[in-house]
């Protein structure tokens, strides 16, 4: 038998229709707050993200599917899509257009590291960038659109995590103070942050191996470092979420995976997921686009909800998002083509419906109820019957009647 390669999986009802609930919940909120949809290749070249993620990152050195194309170019699955969305909006002068760009994409990202609860190879992210701004308040929007997407899709009881990584002019000062603490640490702590110390001292912060968090937060913290620009925009952001009374907890050792992010970095987490229990991470990334080729300053901020891990959290909430509204019964040979048209009448208002073939009254309704509809409609040859399936209660009802019942109902 050949199963799904490790690190993958299929997505199958009911569950599917859980990420269907979750992506049209973003897709509506992206749309009031005036986002707009853009999709990018599943492979770009592997260029994009060695300048634009950073070679010293977990993801470029360690889990990025990379393979040579036919022509001998270096091609990589996408294990992000903040560098493509901003390679694409160079590459299509984006920044000629009019105001700020707002755009959203949902899709699968691909990153071999080790399996783990609500963790594939094979993974989806719906993320957002408004790019073209370096103003604070754009920073608190983005953050206020994902806690409304989260709590529309379900999620309660998580924590907003927030930090400010300083920007290019204060954060070498504060990565100079951290190599030199870390040089009588580091020999203490795992091998992957022995080798930051040399390549990325920055890096250090984002370990999650559990032995080591004693001694990170022991370091030096880079609030501390911040110039005055710096200060004055994470205090502007942290008055804006106030404003909004939007609640967070300030976490100095925040500094997210990547290496394009300044200022602004953010996460939220939430505790069913264990010690991995981050659902979705943010930031600005102001001088990504520079780096990556384009002549004209394009400040941004974005974030990516991991979807696999918000849909486990919320999938026992949803249980009956997807659930039959009517199980049409035809008992009568007779009536079965009327029970089609009726079928086809009530679907067309947006309600569910499974229509049975011909049979006997209780093998349909045993049909019913494993189906899990909410009502049966029973069709006799000379009357129609509905029956809640919850309760057993029983009402006879003109054809008519039934229609104009069930087309006013909306899944």
């Amino acid at each position: 038998m050949i199963r799904a390669v490790k690190g993958t999986r299929d997505i199958l009802p009911p569950a599917s229709a859980v990420w269907n609930h979750v992506e049209s919940v973003a897709r509506r909120i992206f749309r009031a707050y005036n986002y707009h949809e853009i999709r990018t290749p599943i492979f770009e070249e592997t260029a994009l993200f060695t300048r634009g993620v950073g070679e010293e990152t977990d993801i470029v050195s360690k889990e990025m599917y990379t393979f040579e194309d036919r022509d001998g170019g270096s091609l990589t699955l996408r294990p992000e899509n903040t560098a493509p969305v901003i390679r694409s909006y160079i590459e299509h002068r984006m920044d000629q257009l009019p105001g700020l760009q707002k755009l959203y994409y949902i899709g699968p990202m691909f990153r071999r590291e080790r399996p783990q609860k609500g963790r594939y190879r094979q993974f989806f992210q719906i993320g957002a960038e408004a790019i073209g701004s370096e103003s604070p308040a754009v920073d608190a929007e983005a953050i206020e659109m994902v806690v409304e997407i989260l709590t529309a899709s379900g999620l309660d009881g998580f924590g907003l995590l927030i930090n400010s990584v300083g920007c290019p002019e204060c954060r070498p000062v504060f990565i100079a103070a951290l190599r030199e603490r870390l040089k009588d640490v580091a020999s203490t702590m795992c091998r992957d942050c022995q080798r930051r110390v040399e390549t990325n001292p920055l890096r250090v912060l984002d370990c999650k191996v559990p032995e080591d968090q004693p001694i990170i937060e022991t370091l030096p913290s880079i609030l501390d470092y911040l110039n005055e620009s710096c200060k004055v925009h994470f205090e502007a952001v942290k008055r804006y979420l106030d404003e909004r009374n939007i609640s967070y907890t300030v976490k100095p050792r925040l500094v997210r995976g990547l290496d394009y992010y300044t200022r602004t970095t953010f996460e939220i987490v939430h505790g069913s997921l264990g010690a991995q229990n981050s659902v979705l991470g943010g930031g600005r990334y102001d001088g990504l686009a520079e780096s990556l080729g384009s002549k004209v300053r394009a400040p941004g901020i974005g974030f990516s909800i991991g979807e696999d891990r918000l849909v486990m959290t919320v999938e026992e909430k949803h249980a009956a998002v997807d659930r039959l509204s009517l199980f049409i019964a035809p008992i009568d040979e007779s009536k079965f083509s009327d029970c089609a048209l009726m079928a086809r009448e009530i679907r067309r208002s947006g309600t569910r419906v499974e229509l049975a073939a011909p049979g006997k009254l209780k093998k349909l309704l045993e049909q019913a109820n494993k189906a899990g509809a909410v009502d049966a409609m029973l069709v006799f040859d000379d009357h129609y019957e509905l029956k809640n399936m919850e309760t057993g209660e029983q009402q006879t009802l003109t054809r008519q009647e039934l229609v104009d019942k069930f087309t006013c109902k909306k899944l």
